[in-house]
Formats: C-alpha cells, structure tokens, sequence
C-alpha cells in the first residue's frame, strides 16, 4: 500500500533489506525525503538513518490511515507509567498462525517487559475477538489492522475511549519502547489532526 502510494504521488521509492539500508543511502544522490522501516527492525534501522532524514515506520503510516495517530501517540506514552500486575490487551485484524518469534505474543510482551522492568500480564485475541468489557484492562495495543477498513479500527478506538482505556498499535508502541516516539512522530508533526489521512 505504501509503495503504490509513493507511485501515484509520482515519489521515488527505494526499496531494501535492513543489511542494504547503508549502500542504499551512500548509492542514492539526493538524501530521502523520507524512511519508512518494518517496526520490527526500528532499534537498528534507526541507528542506520541519520537524524537528518525522517524516520517512520509501515505499522505507524497504518495508524495515521486508519486510526487515530493522535490517539495512538498519547497511549503509547502510557507504557511509561505500567506497573506490577498491569493488564494490556494485543489485539489483531487478522488470524493466523503464530510464528516462533510472533510480533503480538512474543516479541512485544518482551520489550515493553524489559522497558518497563515490570511484571505485566499480556492477553492477545485476534480476528473478531475483541472483548466486549475493556474496563479491566490498562492498554490495548492494536496491531497494524492492514485487513481492517478505517471504520472498524474507528469504532474500536471509540470503543476503548469509552471505557476509559488508552489504546495505541504496534508501530507506535514499539517506537515507545525503544526510545524513538518522538524521532517517528516527526514526519507528521505539522499536521493539526495527525490521524486524519486526508491532510
């Protein structure tokens, strides 16, 4: 989605594996306006680009589409404050079968474990399993909702809004825990609404 959107903008796109991001850049003549990288790579990918090129990631370009940057942003900031025994909810568009290293059970627990230092429980649905009670959890993390229209990643937001629940998804969370949220929420910096994809 994101290459046929650079192409219809008439936009140069590169496209490479995190160990050719370097060549990418010394082969390239004019410096990229822009770095859009797999979020799962963002501790290296940003290490790789020099703070002089704005750096976002596929899952954080989602969240602007089809959700609610704004939102997402202000719940990230709340893995900060989670404490021993907090309850956060992964939740994914799609099913599928979960791979040893899975983003949503495996990898994400893990980093905001080792960023926060706490003992937080994890509960992840998937598909249409969102709970109808959200009162018991802290966060929900969404994931990119790429199978998901803009509407229904809409209502779910609303729907933890008006449980009082922050609510953020992969991209944004995962630049929290590796200490870059401002660094990505950059490109969008100017807009007044930065959830809105028509600006």
């Amino acid at each position: 989605q994101a290459i046929r959107d650079a192409l219809d903008h008439h936009a140069y796109c590169v496209v490479v594996t995190e160990d050719c991001v370097e060549q990418a850049l010394a082969d390239l003549k004019r410096q990229p306006c822009l770095a859009v990288t797999d979020s799962q790579i963002f501790g290296s990918v940003a290490k790789i680009i020099p703070d002089s090129i704005p750096l976002t990631s596929f899952s954080i370009l989602l969240a602007r589409m089809k959700g609610d940057l704004a939102t997402c942003a202000a719940g990230a900031e709340v893995i900060r404050d989670l404490q021993d025994g907090a309850k956060v909810l992964i939740a994914e568009a799609c099913t599928h079968h979960p791979a040893e290293e899975d983003i949503g059970r495996v990898k994400l627990p893990r980093w905001i474990r080792e960023f926060t230092g706490k003992d937080i429980s994890f509960t992840v649905v998937s598909g249409p399993d969102f709970p109808d009670d959200l009162s018991s959890y802290d966060l929900v993390i969404h994931c990119g909702a790429c199978t998901f229209n803009r509407r229904a990643v809409l209502t779910r937001i609303l729907r933890c809004k008006e449980a009082g629940v922050p609510f953020t998804n992969y991209g944004v969370a995962i630049a929290c825990v590796k200490g870059i949220l401002p660094r990505t929420m950059s490109p969008f910096k100017t807009e007044k609404n930065p959830g809105d994809p028509q600006k």
